[in-house]
């Protein structure tokens, strides 16, 4: 996304490092995204401009990266948005950063930060603090952790826009299901104003947020990992209400994750489309055909693809929809055959990855978790035969990135800051509330304790945790009371299956091919376990008692 500029960019890597301490200059890193119109518009505004392209070239050396593509490096620099404008000192070292900056701010940073450096050099650099304090407060899990976050939700929900929070309105699926459940006027509500206001009721799928408290101000992104997040959390909706209301953004958002962001080369799903005109829906239907297509970033990612398949997936257990389930096992063969090897995922079906020192893809945390929840998804609905592959996940998480009691983001090793450790929460908490499921699936219970251990390292600050870690109360509550799961004797596709899926719970879990005599169900929450039941009737009765 350069060509407007008159920098002249470096890749990331060991090269551009040793490039900035042989000339004793500091780097300029320039954090991206191809969906991103401020990081399109600082191109055009700042680096074209021909005196501040040269300042760069001559007293930096400018870095320029994709946060779609590098994950780790964006985890460590992101100064709160993109674009981000990071100043490092050759070690990698923070000197100072921004956001977004027009030519007067760059050339005011750009003084200061030549003044600083000619002053203190790398003295003025800094750590992170997240990179500094490694270990996470640890912590009992309680029912209070469930309850706290309810709490908070009810205190920072908005009694008249919906949602939650003032500004800007995310949609935050984890959120919208983790209160489907535990005050569904409430979830309604918020999922009533996140598809009226950020679904794209012309071309389907959901924009990435509004800036303002009525949902104005809409930021016309389209990624994939919220469409695909947001399709399970519609689904889930759907099969609580069984209103179409729900079950129609989801369906809407499908058409669009397998037309528009379908890659049709690779058999998987492209990562997002930039911004479209703003303007563009105001037309009529002959000049809109008429208007340019947004552009599509046709990287395949497999973190993203993995939230699609569980959406799809999950939407295709409530409905037999067999497109979603078409396009669901053609990303996820995709997945198995491109991306996956002896349960380490690689980040993206390109080059242009982090490697480790024999070559071979980095494990991340991130997809490792992700990866993993959409083949319990799979082991759950379509094939058990996926358990295999999930079981392999997890057993390469555990090997790779376990350390104490909680997992880093990757291997501790790479250029800039990747060789500090960091263990991001919301991966931690993916990664355990789908170790329950896989627990539950496989009948290992050593799942079901990395899963705890990892929820009470970071236990001592869940008070602390915003909304947009919901699924961390979600993952504690299922560990404490279930969750509940429901075993078929039968293959998946059975009436008693189906009927198993469509029980009115969606943090339950569905193991078929149990082992019991074919043509038989029953239900477990914790100790107890319910009667057999062999007709979905029977089992429906059956689980209500369990509940009871």
């Amino acid at each position: 996304m350069d060509d407007t500029t008159r920098v002249e960019w470096r890749e990331w890597g060991q090269a551009a490092f040793d490039e900035a301490a042989e000339a004793d200059r500091p780097v300029l890193l320039s954090l991206t995204a191809t969906w991103c119109d401020h990081c399109h518009e600082m191109d055009e505004e700042t680096y074209a401009e021909p005196r501040i392209a040269a300042n760069l070239n001559d007293s930096f050396v400018p870095v320029r990266v994709d946060v779609d593509r590098y994950p780790r490096v964006r985890d460590r620099y992101n100064m709160g948005g993109f674009p981000s404008t990071v100043f490092l000192a050759p070690n990698g070292e923070v000197l100072t950063g921004a956001g977004y900056l027009g030519p007067d701010g760059m050339r005011q940073v750009l003084d200061s930060v030549r003044t600083m450096w000619e002053t203190k050099g790398s003295g003025a650099a800094r750590i992170p603090r997240p990179l500094r304090e490694d270990n996470p407060p640890a912590g009992e899990l309680t029912a209070e952790i469930e309850q706290g976050m309810l709490g908070h939700l009810t205190d920072t929900y908005d009694e008249t826009a919906g949602g939650w929070g003032q500004s800007p309105k995310f949609p935050l699926p984890d959120a919208l299901e983790f209160a489907l459940k535990r005050d569904r006027e409430m979830a309604l509500r918020s999922y009533d104003a996140v598809s009226a206001n950020l679904l794209d009721e012309y071309d389907g799928g959901f924009y990435r947020f509004a800036t303002d408290r009525d949902w104005s101000g809409l930021q016309r992104e389209k990624l994939l990992d919220s469409n695909g997040a947001l399709v399970r959390a519609f689904a889930n909706a759907y099969l609580l209400t069984g209103k179409d209301e729900y079950r129609d953004p989801a369906a809407d958002t499908i058409d669009y994750l397998t037309t528009t962001l379908w890659n049709d080369e690779v058999d998987a799903f492209a990562n997002s489309q930039a911004p479209g005109d703003a303007d563009a829906h105001s037309l009529d239907a002959t000049d809109r055909a008429a208007a340019d297509e947004p552009p599509v970033d046709s990287g395949v990612f497999a973190g993203p693809n993995a939230l699609a398949i569980d959406g799809l997936l999950t939407y295709y257990a409530y409905t037999d929809d067999e497109r979603a389930r078409r396009y669901a096992e053609r990303a996820l063969e995709t997945l198995r055959t491109d991306l996956l090897a002896d349960g380490v995922v690689a980040h993206a079906r390109e080059d242009a990855i982090e490697r480790d020192g024999d070559g071979d893809a980095l494990p991340l945390l991130t997809n490792q978790a992700r990866t993993l929840a959409a083949l319990t998804t799979v082991a759950s609905t379509i094939e058990t035969d996926a358990l295999t592959d999930a079981t392999a996940v997890a057993d390469a998480t555990i090997e790779r990135l376990h350390d104490g009691d909680s997992f880093l983001d990757g291997p501790a090793e790479g250029v800039g800051l990747c060789d500090r450790p960091l263990r991001p929460l919301d991966a931690n908490v993916a990664l355990a509330d789908a170790l329950i499921d896989l627990a539950a699936l496989s009948g290992e219970d050593r799942y079901r304790e990395y899963a705890r251990n990892t929820l009470e390292a970071f236990a001592g600050a869940s008070e602390r945790f915003g909304v947009q870690i919901a699924q961390y109360a979600t993952a504690t509550s299922r560990l404490l009371e279930g969750p509940l799961v429901i075993r078929v004797g039968d293959d998946p596709g059975s009436d008693l299956h189906r009927a198993a899926l469509r029980m009115a719970d969606h943090e339950k879990v569905v193991v078929p091919d149990a082992d019991r005599e074919s043509g038989t169900a029953w239900a477990e929450l914790g100790e107890a376990v319910s009667a057999t039941a062999e007709t979905p009737a029977e089992l429906s009765d059956a689980v209500q008692q369990l509940l009871d």
